[in-house]
């Protein structure tokens, strides 16, 4: 597929709401494991260090965000099959990070979380270094998330070992 067939405006919005749909699916499940627990995470031993409980929904919409633009910015560079690999990376990325609050909110599993992040942190840099080929744009976009996944990654191992 040519870069003119990618580029067309019904591609190129098809695209668009696929990967806002991928990165809003992922969004919701973590949703749903995580309502409530404002209050649970209030009663934790928590690091001096720890955001506040409202801090995390502005801060994953912004991320979502950012993660979904990334992948259509790579589909836009070099369409399904160009980057097919730098994608399925990127699925599995979504749904390790889904799974994630499942882990951690929904079942209580601090340890089980604290390796669960470690394998979304690598799927994040793995997506990061094969998105880098495609679009560099799209690879700088998703840093953010690397960063705020290893600040979660040391506070879920922080609650982890005071809990």
């Amino acid at each position: 597929m040519s870069v003119t067939t990618r580029s067309t405006p019904y591609r190129a919005l098809a695209a668009g709401a696929a990967f806002a749909a991928a990165v809003l699916a992922t969004a919701v499940v973590g949703g749903l494991a995580s309502a409530g627990s404002a209050s649970v995470y209030t009663e934790l031993d928590l690091p001096v260090w720890a955001p506040p409980s409202w801090l995390f929904t502005p801060v994953w919409t912004v991320l979502y965000v950012l993660i979904a633009v990334s992948g259509w910015l790579v589909w836009r560079a070099s369409g399904w099959r160009g980057a097919a690999a730098a994608l399925t990376v990127y699925a599995v990325q979504l749904v390790l990070n889904a799974l994630w609050p499942v882990l951690f909110f929904g079942a209580g599993q601090y340890g089980p979380a604290f390796a669960e992040i470690v394998l979304l942190w690598v799927s994040i840099v793995a997506v990061v270094a094969l998105f880098r080929r495609h679009s560099v744009t799209a690879s700088l976009l998703l840093l953010p998330y690397l960063a705020w996944v290893t600040y979660a990654g040391a506070l879920n191992l922080a609650i982890w070992t005071a809990n």
